[in-house]
């Protein structure tokens, strides 16, 4: 399938903060290489990534990816669907610990979190003893935590209220309503759109971003995953940022060079500061 075509850049760059450059989408070809990918996301304002790895080989490539490209930075975790699959949590925890404390390119614990669409009750503790172990590792180590929560609303909120959250947390590809957004918010969350903000059903996601302080607003691509309109079912790369950011500005009435100056500054607080 031909890659959809490079939008107009952005009037101010910003970062997309979630994206999985090495993970290839069903019925796709080979990754774009990464070189490739970088220069066509800065093209059109998007010069930084953060690279997130999702189980330990995702991890290990995140970290080697983040000390080879000067555009990158990484996050590591076990995804909440991974974490039931695993046979030692301990030792995956381990090395994971390793991973991001031994790199300073590695900024994020992340993503972990809970999914209750794919993982049934049956994998739902170890979920929640993933989650916890995720949270302290970001305190201990301070770094940005990025939490996964499919489905789960109610029940991440209550794990971090009992485990207490980091300073830095980020709600990747948030997906609730207004009023989620407010109690994510009243802790501390950044929260950050994808594109799925586009879609033509997403109308409590819009409103969600529309109440969402422009200080706390992040963009993301969640690539190769979440494709914006109208290339929606396509594959989604950092370059199609821009068709997120000018709906999200669209749905705020914000000036899009404003907005995208604001989120350039978030990503560079919520993730530790500038690379």
């Amino acid at each position: 399938m031909t890659r959809p075509p490079a939008p107009e850049p952005l009037p101010h760059p910003v970062v997309d903060n979630h994206c999985h450059l090495d993970v290839v989408r069903s019925g796709d070809d080979d990754p774009v290489p990464v070189e490739e990918a970088l220069a066509a996301a800065a093209a059109v304002g998007v010069p930084r990534i953060v690279q997130i790895g999702c189980d330990l080989p995702g991890a290990r490539w995140a970290v080697d990816a983040a000390l080879r490209y000067d555009g990158l930075v990484a996050g590591v975790a076990l995804h909440p669907n991974e974490a039931p699959l695993l046979a030692s949590l301990d030792e995956a925890m381990a090395e994971i610990e390793n991973l991001a404390g031994a790199h300073d390119r590695v900024r994020a614990v992340g993503e972990t979190g809970l999914d209750h669409f794919r993982t049934g009750p049956e994998g739902r503790a170890v979920q929640v003893e993933s989650f916890r172990r995720h949270i302290d590792l970001a305190k201990r180590l301070d770094k940005t935590l990025v939490i996964h929560d499919r489905d789960a609303h109610d029940e991440v909120l209550r794990v971090l209220d009992s485990e207490g959250a980091p300073e830095r947390w980020v709600m990747h590809c948030f997906s609730g309503d207004a009023e989620f957004a407010r109690r994510c918010l009243d802790r501390g969350a950044y929260l950050s759109f994808a594109g799925t903000v586009t879609f033509k059903n997403a109308d409590p996601l819009r409103a969600a971003l529309a109440v969402t302080p422009r200080d706390r607003v992040l963009v993301e691509t969640d690539a190769p995953y979440l494709t914006p309109m109208p290339y929606r079912g396509r594959t989604n790369a950092s370059y199609l940022v821009p068709l997120t950011m000018r709906a999200m500005a669209d749905v705020r009435g914000d000036d899009l060079g404003e907005l995208c100056a604001a989120v350039d500054a978030n990503t560079a607080v919520a993730f530790g500061g500038r690379w």
